[in-house]
């Protein structure tokens, strides 16, 4: 299946629905398949670096941040992510080399706080798709993946609950196949190692 680009999107999304009628509330509801993509999907394609000035233990997230994955130090030491709370409540408190951080809404909060420059690899956003962005990596990749979510958000408006059914199995049976695909690709040459003590 290919699907060229965004108009193309709406004019096979108005095909397997029957619903060319309402083709006017297309735009909505890819924004809405989008957030549910968003929000389940998490591949190599996602990722991006991004570095991150804090300020007293501060700093914004990037604007298309949905979930981080690795965060390092200046020297490239990596610290984990905990609660707030821990922070704050144990622990050296000033400058200092950070020793950890968390997500609190759309900014980072790293501790000890200082000032200092964080790496920051993260899933981000998949690019919205519209008329002045008219293709994106998941639309050349997984097309049906934007199709079957499409058609279930429409068929979400109709309240029709079978179509709904039937077209979210096609869509997350689309997210799994490029979830297996991006597994391949990442780890298809590896091999394995036991860790621990030998004999």
């Amino acid at each position: 299946m290919s699907i060229a680009d965004y108009a193309a999107l709406l004019v096979d999304a108005g095909e397997y629905s029957g619903r060319n009628d309402i083709a006017h509330l297309f735009p909505r509801f890819v924004g809405l398949a989008e957030l549910k993509l968003n929000r389940a999907l998490r591949v190599s394609e996602m990722e991006a670096t991004a570095a991150i000035d804090v300020v007293d233990g501060d700093a914004p997230l990037p604007a298309n941040f949905l979930e981080a994955r690795q965060v390092l130090t200046a020297s490239g030491r990596p610290i984990r992510a905990g609660a707030l709370q821990q922070f704050s409540d144990t622990g050296p408190v000033g400058g200092g080399t950070p020793l950890g951080y968390a997500i609190v809404g759309n900014r980072i909060k790293s501790f000890p706080a200082g000032s200092y420059g964080l790496t920051m690899t993260y899933y981000r956003k998949i690019p919205p798709l519209s008329a002045l962005n008219p293709t994106n990596w998941l639309l050349e990749q997984a097309p049906d993946a934007y199709l079957y979510g499409l058609v279930e958000e429409i068929a979400i408006w109709e309240r029709d609950a079978g179509k709904v059914g039937a077209a979210q199995q096609l869509k997350m049976s689309a997210l799994a196949g490029l979830g297996i695909a991006d597994e391949r690709a990442r780890w298809g040459d590896a091999q394995m190692t036991v860790g621990g003590a030998t004999p």
